[in-house]
């Protein structure tokens, strides 16, 4: 049996490593920091040794030192995972014979071939194809599923809403999962019920709590037909599905002619977030090639679309980002933005509902028919939930109304990008 050491200080994400390499017949041992390892090294040394830079007690270039320095340890590879981290912190290390070096969030896939190749072993993995995704809103955890089940993936996902609950501190989420392009069959029963199980224990919200947004009869029936998946709602309506979530609140948020969401709900995050290192897991696969997926923790290289007639709006996006390496690009309307190639290699496109000559929801057709999977977060004063349910049908990320703050809007990047500022 090939054994691992892994430390890593965030618990979330030495609990992942551990159990997810113990399902491959892995003898795992967590380290809570760089003494806990380099005491832990010694003792058991280990076939691999995975570790974070950023390490207390003992530094990881203290660790790799003293690890090099053992002849019992000096000969043990090492995979390096780390947040934000400069290309002369990665040269230091590399000296010390770290084979592998991963930026956080970590694409699980990516991580268990370099795994695989450093020992020798096979691991199989489901690919399934499937696109999960979760983000947060005003307390409501939105997950949305696509293309199909991917075992992998739903296990990705516990961490991830673990990560999401203590970011924004969640006292009493409301879930909705969004399935859309996926046809559930009863093959896919196990899988499904293990994701609904997931979010069930994860966010530990009452099952009247979480809707489930389908056209599948199957998934219908699936839920009814189990006591204790009854009181979750599955619906096609997404209307419905956000009345039943906002629940009591929703005479707060309705207008008197119940027509308008106000802004407290759609504008930002779930309130102040927590002061974070940064998100530990990725959703998706490094195979899975987007052109979000490709952008570091870093902020070099970043390119965002502002396509907005007001000229104040314009300038507050780049005054919110004028701290940052990102390259922001400015259309006063949608007919410039598509007829200049449109979201093409873009990765946050911000997007005006009321423009002249092409508006907001021409360029959001235009996008859905181009198959352009570039983010998409709406800027507008139009508040109407028509409106904003028009809007999440052609997959738009967030929807924030006018008039807005810089802060706002770096932490709906912030989170629709999966950097930390």
């Amino acid at each position: 049996m090939k054994t691992i050491l892994v430390v890593d200080e965030s618990s979330l994400f030495r609990d992942f490593l551990k159990k997810k390499f113990e399902e491959y017949g892995f003898d795992v041992t967590a380290a809570v920091n760089g003494l806990d390892a380099s005491t832990k090294l010694r003792q058991i040394v280990p076939d691999l040794f995975i570790m974070d830079y950023y390490l207390s007690r003992f530094s990881s270039v203290e660790l790799l030192e003293k690890k090099n320095g053992d002849p019992n340890t000096k000969g043990i590879p090492v995979i390096m995972v780390s947040a934000k981290i400069d290309r002369d912190k990665i040269l230091q290390v590399a000296r010390y014979g770290v084979r592998k070096f991963f930026t956080k969030p970590v694409k699980v896939d990516a991580l268990l071939e370099a795994v695989g190749e450093t020992l020798k072993v096979k691991l199989d993995l489901d690919n399934t194809p499937c696109i999960i995704e979760a983000h947060v809103n005003d307390e409501i955890l939105f997950i949305e599923v696509s293309q199909g089940l991917n075992k992998e993936k739903i296990e990705l996902l516990r961490y991830k809403i673990q990560e999401l609950i203590e970011l924004y501190e969640l006292k009493n989420p409301r879930v909705l999962i969004l399935m859309s392009n996926i046809d559930i069959k009863a093959g896919d029963s196990l899988k499904f019920g293990v994701l609904l199980n997931t979010v069930l224990e994860t966010t530990r919200a009452k099952p009247r709590f979480i809707k489930v947004l389908t056209n599948s009869k199957y998934v219908s029936e699936f839920v009814s037909e189990r006591s204790d998946y009854s009181e979750i709602e599955v619906t096609n309506n997404l209307s419905t599905a956000m009345d039943g979530l906002l629940g009591k609140r929703a005479g707060e948020l309705m207008s008197d002619d119940g027509g308008v969401v106000q802004s407290e709900f759609l504008q930002g995050g779930a309130g102040p977030r927590k002061a974070s290192t940064g998100e530990s897991v990725d959703l998706r696969f490094h195979s899975e090639r987007n052109t979000a997926d490709e952008l570091s923790s870093m902020e070099k290289g970043v390119r965002i679309a502002v396509v907005d007639d007001d000229f104040v709006i314009r300038e507050l996006i780049n005054a919110a980002f004028s701290d940052t390496k990102f390259e922001i690009m400015e259309f006063e309307n949608g007919r410039l933005f598509v007829d200049s190639g449109g979201a093409e290699g873009f990765d946050l496109v911000f997007l005006d509902l009321m423009m002249p000559e092409m508006d907001g929801f021409e360029v959001l057709k235009h996008l859905h028919e181009t198959e352009s999977t570039t983010p998409v977060i709406i800027l507008s004063a139009l508040s109407k939930k028509e409106t904003v349910v028009e809007a999440l049908r052609y997959g738009v990320k967030s929807y924030m109304i006018k008039p807005l703050k810089p802060d706002w809007i770096q932490k709906k990047a912030a989170e629709v990008l999966r950097l930390n500022f």
